[in-house]
């Protein structure tokens, strides 16, 4: 169906395994606000749980310390619990730090990562000239954040896409998309993931849809919802 791969973004255990059981996703991403907005108190207990049930798939747990040595023995920590893991580092940390000479550690240490929170070209270079292509690594663009500020994300995923191949070779990961058609134009900028919620993965059984059909019926959805609603306009 697509040639870019899908990574379900969430944190509800149920929902991840009917991604998962639903063959269409390829892995999985989550954060400490996903988890937080889930209900979730244990990050580690939640964590292992997920992976006995989802080993076979990459998924990325993220560090979620303030300073870099912290962010190094966490990092350490959650690589060890499975083989399928990438730890995700964020880009700089709440100071603006940039956590570059971080992720330069931890790829020395041979740690798959997923460097998120990513925003600019600039970013995505210094994170490209300390990675290695003999070390798995996923790159998180946050082109929905971007295109929240006015900009047109797809030139820069676009260049990114272009930079990446021609060095470290690690993959370019779409985030945070706000509609379906974001996951075409990931695909033709050279995307190689992007995440998906719950209601993208729903929508995209609507490839190719006859328009003239989903027209039809969303006035169906309007007359069916005045209906249910017992509205009256006497005339």
């Amino acid at each position: 169906m697509f040639k870019i791969k899908l990574f379900a973004d969430g944190a509800n255990l149920d929902d991840m395994l009917a991604a998962y059981y639903g063959g269409i996703v390829q892995g999985f991403t989550t954060n400490p606000t996903l988890m937080r907005k889930a209900g979730i108190t244990d990050y580690e207990a939640f964590a292992r749980e997920v992976l006995t049930m989802i080993c076979d798939r990459p998924i990325s747990f993220e560090v979620f310390a303030d300073d870099f040595e912290t962010m190094y023995r966490q990092a350490h920590k959650i690589n060890s619990w499975g083989e399928n893991v990438y730890v995700k580092i964020p880009i700089t940390n709440t100071k603006g730090e940039s956590a570059v000479a971080l992720v330069k550690r931890l790829v020395g240490d041979g740690i798959k990562l997923n460097v998120t929170a990513i925003l600019t070209l600039d970013q995505v270079q210094a994170v490209n000239n300390v990675l290695s292509p003999y070390v798995p690594a996923i790159v998180s663009v946050f082109a929905g954040r971007i295109a929240d500020t006015g900009s047109d994300p797809v030139p820069i995923m676009a260049q990114a896409a272009q930079m990446l191949k021609a060095e470290s070779q690690a993959e370019l990961l779409w985030a945070s998309p706000r509609e379906v058609l974001n996951v075409y134009q990931a695909e033709i900028c050279g995307c190689d993931i992007i995440t998906a919620t719950g209601d993208i993965l729903k929508k995209l059984s609507m490839r190719d849809k006859d328009l003239s059909e989903l027209s039809r019926e969303t006035v169906q959805m309007f007359y069916d919802d005045a209906c249910k609603a017992g509205f009256k306009i006497d005339c």
